[in-house]
């Protein structure tokens, strides 16, 4: 899967994203440095990304069920009568 960045992000993720950024810098008690930025982002954006893996896996596994228990329609089947001539190749 294709790592996200902050444009990916709904509105309500960047805002816990810069949530995040503001207690760390808080409980520092100083501006974060450049590094410390990114290994928070990073940390968001991985744990983000799980649970997007997750739910999309989810939803594939919940397709595969639904196409195994779909019962064939008679129009889906192989038809030899309406594929051959009656009177044969000629």
């Amino acid at each position: 899967m294709k790592r996200i960045t902050q444009q990916d992000m709904a509105e309500s993720e960047q805002r816990e994203l810069k949530t995040q950024l503001d207690r760390a810098r808080k409980t520092q008690g100083r501006d974060l440095t450049n590094s410390e930025i990114n290994r928070i982002k990073d940390d968001y954006i991985d744990r983000l990304m799980e649970e997007r893996e997750k739910v999309a896996s989810k939803a594939r596994a919940e397709k595969r069920r639904e196409k195994a228990n779909a019962t064939p329609s008679t129009s889906a089947t192989y038809d030899w009568t309406a594929r051959t001539h009656p009177r044969g190749r000629r």
